[in-house]
């Protein structure tokens, strides 16, 4: 118990007619909690043996908390992000509140029932925000924050309230969390509130020492107000007793595991341990004979984030114009029988537990979910809660119509990367409106990534205008023009926090009907770092547009650690997502667009875009000059792949894709000089081309025509596939007529060099495409 209060709150207690239901009501949703878990693992059917699980201690310790937020303190604009081991006790708040039916709650972790962690896509109750990934889950109010205010720029639609997130200590390991907390952008975010569940135990034991104060100090330099509730009530009445300076002073330098030990003991045990051998332990041995064993346990549990009044003080103490963290101390299994044991975290309490836990709750084991009696004052603040936090559905605006096509056929040479900034500013102007819900965000590689046109024209957002210092120097060429208006948002070089948001700003048009367009650039060897937390808002409803540029060994001269290697197989098997890896100006713009109109809606979906900075001539493309050509050819790039050289006489098929066309095409020209005529596909999109092969299979819906059109089974060969990548993302391609095949790519680190010594050494050049296709047709 080290580290005494930081800016700890009075906890005066206040006469408070409510106070008695709100208990009341405390320990219903503790039973209710205890009870889905306790059902699921020991009642409900379990033919596979398979361990159900479930988290009762680390939801009892939120259960007082809770309580008083839902009951006492949130409003309808608030929005709470739920830690993951705690959604029994959200569920059973939503029970209370007449927001889930009674069936779901001997449904948890049942296939259709309750999610194991929070979920807003598959749970059938209100959940704010999807939790599961430890850390991520509990910076998502920060972004969703962020993406409020935005949209509240573009549309005035985004409404108010504030953010909180209840998480646990342990999550503050989690390196997201200071990514997030440090992050300039934050500091000014006052609709922020952390809880955190200071429970001083891990999922294995209980942490030696936590250091609450300088977690406290961290938070403060960072420009958060910070709240401590250590004590209740009934302790703090002790500590201002003779000897209760040397108790208080006795139990802050006790170490977590001395202090969680005394959780388990009797009263006669207490007396025994609590005075110790230190100056004070005669004068605390003194106060605790004045105290009979009822008290004396009761007081050992008597922390600051299990006393409602303590927790009422706290809530009404925060400050708006910054963001806040509240440390509550609690007890990991508080009010269970399992109480601060250290192997407590997936521990279920026995039948006999169960019933003690149910006469003390005024519960039933036989009849554990009935309800409170109408009339009753439980009941009627039940009602005055639901009727206070009820929120309008959103009803989402359809997003404005896009192109399929500017119109426009890109010449000269020119790289993918260059042509997302030239399709960006060409949107401006064909179409306006829908440009205007563009939201570009990137960690600090904005001009890198040739975004810097597209933030000159339509500048940076901030929530009010900054000077731009340097407008008047010549030399300036990326204009940084901080305003409200602004449609580019560049937090620092933390791929995490960028991805976050990217999720955040995708999921408006599910949380305040409002749709954005959401792209996020970052340098593609980095989207590894990014996937978990990008995949997380695809989870939770997020719809955006990842685009990692540069990537490959085409990035020949930066070598090593700047070469993507896996990017396109992730993409591939990424679910909610549609990945497309252009070769052309033209591929990248059809591509864009399409990825666009399917963002903000509720049959949408992400996408990820993999792009070069290898420049490539763009008269290989042979585009059609004809209308109705070059839309067939628009909706194949969409759709997955086109052919791009096609021979009557083929005897063999070359498949690439992004960077490595010009070596495919190459390699097709001397193969025929050579009298082995070949076809090229090119390929933009294997992630669809795979569920096309699984449609035909049986295995999912998706469209399988394109498969007809680009390999068709008449014209069926031996294939050669090539990508700056992992070979095994078009290895599958053989499968579409079951022919031979070789797949050549990147299975090693990158090297530093000339892109000619770079797809050499990994065997992307034009001869090694020529051996093998030699190789397969003898």
């Amino acid at each position: 118990m080290t580290n005494p209060a930081v800016g700890a709150v009075d906890t005066a207690d206040v006469a408070d007619p409510e106070l008695d239901a709100l208990r009341e009501l405390e320990s219903r949703v503790l039973w209710l909690s205890s009870a889905m878990i306790y059902h699921a693992n020991r009642v409900r059917p379990n033919p596979s043996g398979l361990k159900v699980g479930g988290h009762q201690a680390s939801s009892a310790s939120m259960v007082s908390m809770m309580t008083s937020m839902w009951f006492r303190h949130l409003r309808p604009e608030d929005r709470v992000s739920v830690k993951p081991h705690a959604s029994p006790v959200l569920h059973a708040i939503n029970y209370l509140l007449g927001r889930l039916d009674a069936s779901y709650l001997p449904r948890l972790r049942e296939f259709g029932g309750l999610q194991s962690y929070p979920s807003r896509s598959k749970d059938p109750d209100p959940v704010d925000y999807s939790t599961g990934s430890v850390g991520i889950g509990a910076t998502a109010p920060i972004w969703g924050a962020l993406a409020r205010r935005y949209l509240n720029t573009v549309t005035g639609e985004g409404g108010t309230g504030r953010q909180y997130s209840l998480l646990g200590d342990a999550e503050l390991d989690e390196g997201a969390v200071w990514e997030a907390v440090l992050d300039p952008a934050v500091a000014d975010l006052g609709e922020i509130v952390w809880v955190v569940d200071l429970n001083r135990q891990s999922l294995d034991r209980i942490v030696p020492n936590i250091a609450a104060g300088k977690l406290a100090g961290m938070f403060e330099a960072a420009g958060w107000q910070v709240i401590t509730l250590k004590y209740g009530q009934l302790l703090k009445e002790l500590f201002d007793r003779p000897g209760g300076a040397e108790l208080r002073r006795r139990i802050d330098e006790m170490t977590n595991p001395e202090y969680q030990r005394l959780l388990r003991c009797d009263g006669a045990e207490l007396r025994r341990r609590i005075p110790g051998t230190g100056t004070g332990a005669g004068a605390i041995a003194e106060l605790l004979s004045r105290l009979d064993d009822a008290t004396l346990v009761e007081a050992v549990a008597n922390l600051g984030g299990h006393d409602l009044a303590a927790l009422d003080t706290a809530f009404e103490a925060i400050d708006d114009s910054r963001p806040t963290i509240i440390f509550a101390y609690t007890i990991k299994g508080y009010g269970l029988a399992i109480k601060g044991h250290p192997q407590n975290h997936s521990a279920v309490l026995t039948e006999a537990q169960m019933r003690d836990l149910a006469a003390r709750t005024g519960s039933d084991l036989d009849d554990p979910w009935r309800g409170f009696a109408a009339g009753s004052p439980p009941y009627a603040l039940c009602a005055r809660a639901a009727e206070r936090l009820r929120r309008p559905e959103p009803h989402p605006l359809r997003p404005p119509a896009l192109p399929a096509d500017m119109g426009r056929t890109p010449s000269g040479t020119l790289t993918t990367q260059a042509a997302l900034g030239r399709a960006l500013l060409d949107l401006t102007r064909a179409a306006p409106q829908a440009a205007r819900r563009v939201v570009t965000v990137s960690p600090d590689v904005s001009s890198s990534t040739n975004l810097g046109g597209w933030v000159n024209k339509v500048g940076v957002w901030s929530a009010s205008e900054r000077p731009d210092w340097f407008a008047d120097d010549a030399d300036t060429i990326l204009h940084w023009r901080e305003k409200p208006t602004g449609q580019h948002i560049e937090l620092g070089i933390a791929e995490v926090n960028m991805v976050s948001l990217l999720g955040e700003l995708g999921a408006t048009w599910s949380r305040w009907g409002q749709p954005l367009l959401p792209i996020g650039v970052l340098y593609d060897p980095f989207v590894e770092r990014a996937l978990e937390p990008w995949s997380y808002g695809i989870y939770a409803g997020g719809q955006s547009i990842l685009i990692g540029t540069p990537s490959g060994v085409s990035l020949a001269p930066e070598g090593g650690a700047h070469q993507s290697i896996k990017t396109p197989s992730i993409g591939l098997e990424q679910p909610g997502c549609v990945t497309y890896e252009p070769a052309f100006a033209i591929d990248t713009e059809w591509t864009l667009l399409a990825c666009l109109s399917r963002l903000g809606r509720p049959d949408g979906t992400s996408a990820y875009l993999r792009l070069s900075t290898r420049p490539v001539d763009q008269s290989l493309a042979a585009v059609p000059a004809d209308p109705a050509a070059r839309e067939r050819r628009r909706r194949q790039v969409v759709a997955g792949a086109y052919t791009l050289r096609r021979r009557d006489d083929a005897r063999v098929t070359i498949a690439a894709m992004g960077a490595v066309v010009p070596a495919a095409l190459s390699a097709a020209e001397r193969l025929a000089a050579a009298g082995v005529p070949a076809d090229v596909v090119c390929v933009t999109s294997p992630d669809l081309l795979y569920r096309a092969v699984r449609a035909r299979q049986g295995h999912e819906r998706a469209e399988s025509w394109i498969l007809d059109q680009v390999f068709p089974a008449e014209r069926a060969a031996p294939l050669v596939t090539v990508l700056d990548g992992h070979p095994h993302t078009l290895a599958f391609l053989a499968t579409v007529n079951r022919v031979a095949t070789t797949a050549l790519g990147v299975t090693r680190f990158g090297q530093s060099g000339s892109i000619e010594d770079v797809y050499r050494y990994h065997g992307l050049d034009p001869d090694s495409i020529i051996r093998a296709a030699l190789d397969l047709v003898g």
